[in-house]
């Protein structure tokens, strides 16, 4: 048995299916044949065009036209006449291999274009490289597993599962999810929540203790999984899979009724969102609003930046759907552990506390611009607020307030609608904001308290780091003391908090966020029923009693213990 971190509830069970991240490497060597080259070449293009074609159809029924077209332009790209006829005269001149002299090519056409002082001509250079590597890797034999075509009852096994890589799941195919690496908090575990997908993290050398087709049961709420298991063991999971959808069918009288604690005290349970599609998945699971649309996947799997108004038609449609309930809109962030290659994002060596969020927009005038002008247009089609990541002090709000108000005050002039009561508030992420929560709070709108990176920003935690990732939680004494002085400030203002880290699902949490007086709870889709019944248990008075007693102790390890006793 392998015991890792427990990322996504559920009992799975399935086959293994491998995802490798393979390396591209170019051998440096003479060729003699370079007939035999340029025809090796040749091939590697019409498979090119083939497989792009396929994809882009595929993507034009599950996505949409827009980002199948991006596809198809690779292949307009690719057969511009001049780009194989440099490719062919390398090969020839230096007798070099086809893979050398693709590189050189596509390389220097990517450079061309990276030096033009234009934005969409410099997403161009984007375009070659992404062209450049998957013909590589058709030259080198080189296959990456397609996920989309993932049978049905497959588990995923893999290192780690970026954003990018996951793009194609169908979750109705995938019994489990293991990985090496990550927490609670990493990419795959919020993915595999949002699709419920029962998930185990953080299982060392899982890659090479499988081999592709080993039947796996896992448990995704206890973090156990067990590779080709006896017959018994099996049986047993699979009655463990029917007493867990039996206990979903139970929450369901949790639907449709207020979220109220058990003296009658109303919060608000809302969701976590990262496409305008998902508000389908938070009204359908009975949320009460959106609290978190994490806007960088719009931002994602493709290969150029939203315009304004491809932004304004998602920002739309998610206000559309949630039908005059409120929607809280996060600008622009590209986490540490998201990469959007377009975007020309430097390697930096702790990019948690680099060059990110609010820092990034505000630096990127243009592109900060168009998102900001795209959700005060959308505020006129519901009930939309704006949350401004990673602030750390009064002055990085007010320099996006600035900016609104003179789009708001071009907007008058034109006659362009928008919602004049608009609400702009903060997430509350870093120990700075969170210890001048009081200062924030005599200006800002709300709070929307982000525990996943409170949490490390607080405890100096990578929480992608095995080594130190023991440390990472929400249970520390000092980042509950943070969390109840966020609540405490924004109390004496009038202003509502809200928490849209993982910690406002969390069963252990729950009494003190009551106590602390949280307004609104933010989570997965998913957990929205587990989450209001959790609620439903306490009364301000027992909530308050669990508080006290929680906030004297010194240790995380207390803490947690204590609170597992007195929530079970």
């Amino acid at each position: 048995m392998y015991k890792g971190i427990a990322g996504s509830e559920g009992i799975g069970i399935g086959n293994v299916v491998i995802i490798e991240e393979h390396e591209i490497v170019i051998e440096n060597k003479k060729i003699t044949d370079t007939d035999a080259e340029i025809a090796r070449l040749q091939g590697a293009i019409e498979k090119f065009v083939n497989d792009t074609n396929a994809m882009a159809d595929r993507m034009e029924k599950t996505v949409g036209a827009k980002d199948a077209d991006i596809l198809r332009g690779h292949i307009q790209m690719l057969q511009d006449p001049t780009i194989e006829e440099q490719i062919t005269a390398l090969i020839v001149s230096e007798k070099i291999t086809a893979e050398k002299a693709l590189d050189q090519v596509l390389e220097q056409t990517a450079e061309i274009f990276a030096q033009i002082p234009d934005e969409l001509l410099q997403q161009r250079a984007t375009d070659f490289r992404d062209i450049k590597a998957r013909i590589l890797k058709i030259l080198l034999g080189i296959e990456d597993y397609d996920i989309s075509a993932a049978p049905a009852g497959t588990v995923l096994v893999a290192h780690d599962l970026t954003p990018s890589m996951t793009a194609g799941i169908v979750a109705e195919n995938i019994a489990g999810i293991l990985t090496e690496v990550g927490g609670r908090t990493s990419h795959s575990a919020i993915l595999a929540r949002a699709m419920e997908i029962p998930a185990v993290l953080s299982i060392d050398g899982i890659c090479t203790a499988v081999k592709n087709g080993d039947r796996v049961v896992l448990n995704g709420t206890s973090g156990e999984a067990i590779v080709n298991p006896d017959a018994e063991t099996e049986q047993k999971f699979a009655g463990l899979l029917e007493e867990y959808k039996k206990e979903k069918e139970l929450l369901k009288k949790f639907a449709g009724v207020p979220t109220v604690s058990a003296d009658g005290t109303k919060v608000e349970l809302v969701c976590n969102i990262g496409k305008p599609e998902d508000a389908k998945k938070a009204v359908e699971c009975d949320g009460e609003g959106i609290g978190l649309f994490r806007t960088e996947f719009l931002f994602m799997d493709r290969d150029t930046i939203p315009t304004e108004e491809e932004q304004f038609e998602a920002y739309k449609k998610a206000l559309l759907m949630m039908k005059g309930n409120q929607v809280i809109i996060r600008t622009l962030d590209i986490g540490g552990d998201k990469d959007i290659p377009y975007m020309g994002l430097e390697k930096e060596e702790n990019p948690f506390l680099g060059f990110r969020a609010v820092r990034y927009c505000l630096k990127h005038s243009e592109l900060f611009l168009s998102q900001l002008r795209a959700l005060v247009r959308a505020s006129s089609y519901g009930n939309l607020a704006i949350m401004i990541p990673l602030i750390t002090g009064i002055e990085e709000y007010r320099k996006v307030t600035e900016i609104i108000t003179g789009i708001m005050r071009e907007f008058d002039k034109q006659e362009i609608p928008y919602d004049k009561n608009l609400k702009i508030g903060v997430m509350v992420e870093t120990p700075a904001a969170a210890v001048c929560a009081d200062i924030l709070a005599k200006e800002v709108d709300f709070f929307s308290i982000g525990t996943n990176d409170l949490i490390g920003y607080t405890l100096a935690v990578d929480r992608g780091n095995a080594n130190v990732e023991y440390l990472y939680s929400a249970f520390s004494p000092a980042v509950l003391r943070l969390i109840r002085n966020i609540i405490t400030e924004a109390k004496k203002t009038g202003i509502p908090v809200g928490m849209c880290g993982e910690a406002a699902a969390d069963p252990m949490m729950i009494p003190l966020l009551i106590s602390f007086g949280l307004n609104e709870f933010s989570v997965t889709p998913t957990s929205i029923l587990a989450t209001r019944r959790e609620i439903a248990r306490w009364t301000k008075v027992e909530a308050d009693k669990v508080a006290e007693q929680i906030m004297s102790l010194d240790t995380e390890q207390k803490v947690a213990s204590v609170l597992a006793k007195l929530t079970a």
